[in-house]
């Protein structure tokens, strides 16, 4: 890897730092660095405005016109859904916008919406961006108060960049929020510290599972056509791992480079190296030129360029600047001659450059996120269920995620439980390699409801049925419809009894909780009632289950998919797969 692709002395710009941090923690983190460069004097994230774009605007313009909201919403929905469009753009492609501008009320709409589109409507705050000032940050920009008291920069992000000041993006990155839950979860249910920084880059069942493509859920390599780029090419070690990264991109895709790799390295058809002196520079990557730095070191080795030097030779190439690229040539082709390379040998290899350096990619950055895709395919080999279940926590509102999610347990033989009242948590858990339901991830269940029923549990013990549940809950927090949609799910199941006998007597139990509450707030519960913290569990009021049917399988695997997103506990094709 070559520092100077990110910092030299002959680049006139500063470079970017962006920082990858899990999800979870990034605000610590932006904590940390104000208590440790100065507070709010010295450091601020930088703000983002948001503008008034064609929809918006009319909405906006409709409401201070008073112009009544279906008219305006008829109005609006004309607009065409492009990004970038604009009112202008709109009416020119639009007929019966045009036609609505005979309106005199219409007319007066679009123009003055047309006044004011593109202008700044409000402040938000800049996903990642944060600066950090030598000297108090008001000699530097304006400042102003972010919606939950933060400070930020009046400036955005281009102009902050203009001040001189250096920009932060300190990036909130789900891959190592899913990797923090997988290493708790294999120490909670294994016992082992499992330390990612020791793990053997090439260990064979890591290996194994990317040659075949099993590569769901795998940063940067989950992608259908990366799982097949993954099985032809084939990895057999770290370098690998940083070409796939490199090379899954549409230039090199579509430039027939990533064949030409793949081809190459099964020998299929031999290396071409243009001269013997950048052997040991290609030699990697199969005689390709993947990476942007292969480029520098290239013209460092045969034309005499310093690395500084060669990276703007790098940058002047990729943004295929004629007038810089035909300095550059002139220059390479004076330090070739000096080094003795043919004329022609020089003047190909440049043009060969020119024509990659359009498709190579930072090796740095593509190494870091090898590094992490191997040690989330290393998570995968070894401890499946682990990671499928922190996956799984990480991707809790989205269903079809989950979905695949699940599917891939049960395709690796990893059973998954239906959420349970008594050994479900808010997230994803693992039991003896069994995937456990989160309740989080039942509809309707929120962040109020999970506290309440998870720490009513460990205070007080298991739930021993629906009426000891009803009676132990605070039902400020779990009302009825919480529990009907953890019936639904099945996450009393395990209490013995049937969905539909829970379903049938939830009101009465309800009711009996209810009468249990009222009469600890009035006083009127006996002596004998309060002695004891069993006694006030309700635990002794059991309600008889009624003796009916359970639901019917399709009926109850409706409900599961009303619940979680999906079919749990079966399919409704199921009886009929032989057929099908």
């Amino acid at each position: 890897l070559i520092f100077e692709r990110f910092l030299n002395v002959e680049r006139q710009s500063m470079p970017d730092f962006d920082v990858d941090f899990c999800k979870e923690r990034r605000d610590e983190v932006i904590g940390y660095v104000r208590r440790r460069y100065g507070g709010d004097k010295h450091v601020a994230q930088i703000v983002a405005y948001g503008s008034m774009k064609a929809r918006a605007v009319l909405r906006d313009v409709g409401r201070v016109l008073e112009i009544p909201l279906p008219t305006v919403d008829r109005i609006a929905k004309l607009v065409p859904e492009e990004l970038k469009i604009t009112l202008k753009k709109a009416i020119d492609k639009e007929p019966r916008l045009r036609e609505a501008i005979k309106d005199d009320a219409i007319r007066e709409l679009l123009s003055v919406s047309q006044t004011l589109e593109g202008l700044s409507r409000h402040k938000t705050i800049h996903a990642a961006g944060v600066v950090i000032s030598p000297k108090p940050m008001v000699e530097y920009l304006p400042l102003c108060v972010g919606p939950n008291k933060e400070v930020l920069t009046q400036y955005d992000m281009k102009y902050t960049e203009k001040t001189g000041l250096i920009k932060f993006d300190f990036l909130g990155l789900k891959t190592l929020t899913v990797i923090d839950r997988a290493l708790k979860l294999i120490k909670k249910d294994i016992g082992l510290d499992v330390d990612l920084a020791k793990i053997p880059m090439d260990d064979p069942r890591t290996y194994s599972l990317l040659c075949k493509g099993d590569s769901l859920g795998v940063f940067q390599l989950e992608s259908d056509g990366m799982r097949e780029l993954l099985i032809k090419m084939a990895p057999e070690q770290f370098s690998d791992m940083i070409a796939l990264v490199a090379l899954y991109r549409p230039g090199p895709l579509d430039s027939g480079m990533v064949d030409t790799f793949v081809e190459t390295k099964h020998g299929r058809r031999p290396p071409e190296y243009p001269l013997p002196q950048i052997k040991p520079v290609l030699e990697e990557t199969y005689g390709v030129i993947v990476y942007q730095e292969q480029v520098m070191k290239i013209a460092n080795i045969l034309a005499g360029y310093s690395l500084g030097d060669a990276d703007i030779l790098r940058r002047a190439m990729g943004k295929k600047i004629p007038e810089v690229m035909e300095e550059e040539r002139g220059k390479f082709m004076k330090g070739a001659a000096k080094n003795n390379i043919p004329e022609d040998k020089a003047k190909y290899i440049f043009d060969l450059m020119a024509k990659f350096a359009g498709y190579g990619f930072n090796k740095s950055h593509s190494a870091a996120y090898a590094l992490i895709a191997y040690q989330t395919a290393y998570l995968k080999a070894h401890y499946p269920s682990q990671f499928l279940a922190a996956l799984l926590s990480c991707d809790v509102d989205n269903t079809d995620k989950v979905v695949k999610y699940i599917n891939e347990c049960r395709s690796m033989d990893i059973p998954v439980l239906p959420p349970d009242i008594n050994e479900s948590f808010d997230d994803f858990t693992v039991i003896n390699d069994r995937v456990r339901f989160g309740l989080a991830a039942v509809k309707n269940v929120g962040g109020a409801a999970l506290d309440s029923i998870i720490e009513e549990r460990e205070q007080n013990g298991p739930y021993a049925s629906l009426a000891d549940f009803c009676g132990r809950i605070d039902s400020t927090r779990v009302n009825r419809k919480v529990i009907e949609s953890l019936i639904k799910a099945g996450a009393f199941d395990s209490l013995g009894g049937k969905r539909a006998q829970y379903m049938e007597v939830l009101d009465q139990a309800l009711d009996q909780a209810k009468a249990v509450q009222r009469d600890r707030l009035s006083g009127q519960m006996s002596l004998f009632a309060l002695a004891g913290p069993q006694q006030d569990t309700g635990r002794e009021q059991e309600i008889e289950l009624p003796d009916i049917d359970d639901w019917p399988e399709l009926k109850k695997l409706t409900y599961e998919k009303e619940t979680v997103g999906f079919f749990l506990t079966g399919h409704p094709l199921e009886s009929v797969m032989d057929d099908i």
